[in-house]
């Protein structure tokens, strides 16, 4: 402790953190680099494979493929009574209102807006390139065979000889989002809406074998670390609060028997973003690609209690814009699907990044919009997006979104009555003597430190609870009054949603207003982040792993292999508390 408060932050980051590798896992993205890096590698967490008929059957672009992309008639009821009442509070005109009464021009969105993003939009994104070179002798022998065969006059890929090219095995990250259709590749996202992609199109295995094949390929192409050299490596797992413990055992297994990490340790999310900006106590909350959740913490310990979740994020919000220009009619005559065609969705990520906000009034923004059809050339489009800061409120009123069903998982899959922490669960550790009381709940009344460290029991779940009220019913489940106002004026925004303008103070003002009137609190503020808020939550875990290096947490490979968690669980998971306080100090000295 001594040598934590005298070393400079830099100077130990330095030390501890160049053999340290930080993976933190979520539906869209998946965030790794080393934990000395200022920023990680942020690369789409998704795979697509080279498929054939015989290995695949009828030909599915996307494993995953939705059963229902069309909204039903409720929903698209829903979604039109939401519009007219977020419409009306930003003073929005309606769409035939805007058409008949046109005296004065709305505010136009600047070309080079107000976030980095904002030059990108021009850009079109180019397919992928799905060839690579063959190896010198796979020439030969595809050369020999042509010649048996009479096979040499095949077509010319890029100007050569198709025999000196073959499809890759498997394209993953952004690029796998970019790849025609008409391509013989099936793409898979192994997370989606903060949990396994497990379905009856995509079973248990293959998501595992796909997550251990995105990750060793950013280990190898981004950090360049053979699989060799990994045994001089450790692993922190930062996993946000939605996983189940199942899943967080099988992505441990990935990090220690597939990719041959030496040790590695568990962190959660929600705690992580409070230690990366040096906060102690906090709600944070996450909104990300598919899930926003919300969860507090208290003197560097999550309360399991106050943890929320939402289905829905910033690619509803993308597919939102879509229809909100639809329904101004304000979108070109092109076929843009989402859904289906995922290199779309890239696209209005982009859009809503550059031009999506928060404020009162009409707005609207001239902006290019491209065509990706398969067969054609990429089309360019300049048009003028009309209420960009409708899409965004959804957050407040999520009946705005219309999300995509997917097949259910099998239920049987995640009763896994195996629990991490089961020899730990009813345990009675003694209490250190500078341990506080507010620290320390004993074995008796309350919960045991440990139980939120790193699992959550089940979460609750509201599809239609909106981002202020989830907000305010997981601080006011806290039960008291102290802890409540400190963390209503302790609000963290986090998730890449976290940089959109005008979010703060919308959170602010509709959080007040959804505290009942009966409570005793009149204050609520949104915290600035003192990091990117798409990364906090990995900078944070971090610093928790080089604070915590070679501590009782951290398993190793070797006991996993042969026993899993059950080997000295009570001695992994013992000291999580002293592990969190011992940051705190050196974050806030």
């Amino acid at each position: 402790m001594d040598y934590l408060k005298t070393i400079v932050p830099s100077q130990l980051m330095t030390e501890r953190g160049s053999n340290i590798v930080v993976i933190n896992p979520g539906s869209a993205n998946v965030r790794i680099g080393f934990a000395q890096q200022n920023v990680p590698f942020d690369v789409p967490h998704c795979i697509a494979r080279h498929v054939t008929e015989s290995n695949q059957g009828p030909k599915r672009t996307v494993q995953d493929q939705t059963l229902n992309c069309e909204a039903t008639p409720a929903q698209r009821l829903a979604r039109e009574r939401a519009y007219d009442m977020i419409a009306s509070l930003l003073k929005i005109p309606f769409a035939d209102e805007a058409a008949a009464t046109n005296s004065f021009p709305p505010k136009m969105g600047r070309l080079d807006g107000y976030t980095p993003y904002q030059s990108r939009t021009d850009i079109a994104f180019n397919w992928t390139n799905v060839m690579e070179k063959k190896t010198s002798s796979a020439i030969e022998s595809s050369e020999n065979k042509g010649a048996e065969e009479g096979l040499l006059d095949q077509p010319k890929v890029e100007g050569c000889s198709s025999d000196e090219y073959k499809y890759k095995e498997f394209i993953c990250g952004e690029e796998a989002l970019k790849i025609s259709s008409l391509e013989p590749y099936c793409l898979r996202r192994p997370i989606r809406r903060g949990h396994f992609n497990v379905s009856q199109h995509y079973p248990q295995q293959q998501v595992i074998e796909d997550l251990y094949a995105i990750w060793d390929w950013i280990l190898i192409d981004k950090l360049h670390i053979l699989p060799d050299d990994r045994n001089f490596y450790s692993a922190i797992l930062v996993v946000p609060e939605t996983f189940d413990s199942r899943e967080i055992k099988e992505m441990l297994s990935i990090v220690l028997r597939d990719l041959r990490f030496s040790s590695a340790v568990v962190h959660q999310e929600g705690l992580a973003a409070a230690f990366g900006n040096g906060l102690s106590t906090a709600c944070v909350v996450n909104i990300g690609a598919q899930v926003t959740s919300v969860i507090c913490v208290e003197d560097g310990v999550a309360l399991p209690s106050t943890s929320i979740t939402l289905p829905y994020g910033g690619e509803d919000i993308s597919r939102c814009l879509l229809w909100v220009q639809h329904h101004h009619q304000r979108w070109p005559a092109i076929h843009t699907k989402p859904i289906q065609r995922p290199i779309d969705l890239l696209m209005l990520n982009k859009l809503k990044e550059s031009y999506c906000n928060i404020r009162e009034g009409e707005y609207d923004a001239v902006a290019i919009v491209h065509s990706y059809e398969e067969g054609r050339p990429v089309g360019s489009h300049k048009t003028r997006l009309s209420a960009l800061n409708v899409p965004p409120m959804g957050l407040f009123y999520p009946t705005l979104f219309v999300p995509e069903e997917y097949p259910p998982p099998p239920r049987s899959w995640f009763h896994d009555y195996e629990d991490m922490l089961e020899d730990t669960w009813h345990m009675e550790f003694p209490r250190r003597p500078d341990m506080s009381d507010g620290m320390y709940y004993g074995s008796t009344g309350g919960l045991n430190i440990w139980d939120n460290y790193p699992v959550f029991p089940r979460l609750k779940r509201d599809d239609n609870l909106g981002l202020a009220d989830a907000i305010t019913s997981s601080i006011l489940s806290t039960g008291r009054i102290d802890l409540q106002r400190k963390l209503f004026c302790s609000i963290q925004l986090i998730g890449g949603v976290g940089l959109t303008s005008g979010l703060v103070g919308a959170v602010e003002e509709r959080v007040l207003h959804a505290i009942p009137s009966n409570e005793a609190i009149d204050t609520v503020e949104v915290l600035q982040s003192r990091s990117d808020p798409s990364f906090v939550s990995w900078k944070g875990g971090a610093i928790l792993g080089i604070l915590d290096f070679g501590r009782e947490a951290w398993i190793h490979r070797e006991d996993w292999i042969r026993n899993g968690i059950h080997i000295g669980s009570g001695r992994k998971y013992k000291d999580s508390y002293f592990v969190q306080a011992q940051a705190m100090c050196y974050i806030n000295s």
